[in-house]
């Protein structure tokens, strides 16, 4: 990349590669609700462990977890190879961690209202899951996230697998299988989605496992194995989920009445995320403007404290991002990138910033083609800013307009597209 194109970069998620530079850490969950105000928030407590089994901040910090503790969302739980655990979610249901499974609760709100979420991203190994009020006020908002697929859940309970390439053999493929005890889930992959009803399992291949062609997209797709594989053993507190599952079905859980509209909300602390207030606006008529400004301000703020995990959570994983520069013969020249490229391309740049400062000049937010203003989905957002600094110890200034398209996920503002051009 030449070096106009990294400093441009530098402002459109550029300083995102600070994953990889940042100099010190921040204290514990600072800053993060700007980015997902439900980072740190209670997800679940430990009813049953044997073996160790931790819980690692996004921030770093490792604990050993012991009957009684609480688990917060963003923290990655991890079972040793010989451990297992049952946490207890405050939605009254019930997740059993595997040996060698590590997941992370991404998002969650359990309390009675049809925003009430839970979103678990599964990295490796086996969970059982035992849904609770959730899977009823809001089941479009109750999944689980694998390196291959998504399970949308609907009142159940499941075990969900994922399977590493080491783990992976010809009988069985690396991929996400979907186990089916009670009730119903849909396993979502590659274009396709399968049901999965009890008794059942689904499996979705992962795209990494063998060769890629055209001829085998098809296998990508998800399907029904004929039988539940071998690597599905009952784990040593099944005997209780089974009675707890079990009783579920006779009496759900039932979720706390939501707040009365008549009672007054307390006032917002100094540090409640804008996002959020931001996403609460769309429920009642979209405000383009407004949600543009308090974005590009969450993504000013995490810029200037270099805070890398704030602005990653900004965008999307899969956005695409451009940057249009000019040539040192007079004309320009287009990159493309990726989530993943853009923080590898940007690696030098960033380590050689020194005294950055920027302004806008301009902020302009609307409707994307195609959205209503009553209950909008998506939005434009364009700037022009003027980037100075130091970069290799030599003085640069530029300017730059910035095009965004925000997309409403999981409550959450994020960049699904994004693009500079240096003027």
């Amino acid at each position: 990349m030449n070096p106009a194109a990294s400093r441009t970069f530098g402002h459109l998620l550029a300083l995102a590669a600070l994953l990889l530079v940042i100099q010190a850490p921040s204290p514990a969950w600072a800053g993060a609700e700007v980015a997902n105000p439900d980072l740190g928030k209670p997800f679940a407590t430990v009813t049953r462990l044997r073996g160790e089994v931790s819980a690692r901040s996004p921030q770093g910090g490792q604990r050993k977890l012991r009957e009684g503790a609480q688990i917060h969302v963003g923290e990655t739980v991890k079972a040793a190879a010989n451990a297992e655990a049952v946490l207890k979610t405050t939605d009254a249901g019930m997740i059993a961690i595997r040996p060698d499974a590590e997941f992370v609760p991404e998002r969650y709100a359990a309390e009675g209202k049809s925003t009430d979420r839970q979103i678990l991203r599964l990295i490796t190994g086996s969970l059982r899951i035992i849904s609770g009020w959730i899977s009823q006020t809001n089941r479009g908002e109750h999944k689980v996230i694998t390196p291959s697929a998504t399970i949308g859940i609907r009142g159940t309970d499941h075990e969900p697998y994922a399977l590493p390439a080491e783990q992976a053999s010809e009988q069985y493929a690396q991929g996400t299988y979907d186990k089916v005890n009670r009730g119903a889930t849909t396993l979502v992959a590659h274009g396709g989605s399968v049901d999965i009803e009890p008794g059942k399992v689904g499996f979705a291949r992962d795209p990494k496992a063998g060769k890629r062609t055209r001829a085998l997209f098809t296998i990508l797709l998800p399907t029904l194995l004929d039988k539940v594989p071998d690597f599905y053993v009952p784990g040593a507190f099944d005997a209780e989920l089974d009675r707890y599952a079990a009783e579920l079905e006779t009496q759900p859980p039932q979720a706390p009445r939501a707040t009365s509209p008549t009672t007054p909300s307390p006032p917002a602390s100094p540090s409640s995320s804008p996002l959020s207030a931001a996403t609460e606006n769309s429920a009642t008529g979209c405000k383009p403007q407004h949600i543009g400004e308090q974005w590009l301000k969450h993504f000013d703020a995490a810029l200037a404290a270099r805070d890398s995990a704030s602005i990653l959570a900004l965008f999307a994983d899969d956005i695409r991002a451009s940057a249009t520069v000019r040539t040192q013969g007079g004309g320009t020249e287009t990159l493309e990138f990726t989530r993943d490229e853009m923080v590898k391309s940007t690696l030098a740049a960033i380590a050689s910033l020194q005294d950055y400062q920027q302004r806008r000049l301009s902020i302009q937010g609307r409707l994307a083609a195609g959205e209503a203003e009553k209950d909008c989905r998506r939005i434009d957002v364009g700037s022009v800013v003027i980037e100075q600094g130091r970069m290799s110890g030599k003085p640069y200034r530029f300017e730059s307009t910035e095009d965004y398209q925000l997309e409403l996920r999981h409550g959450l503002w994020q960049a699904i597209r994004a693009s500079t051009r240096q003027r």
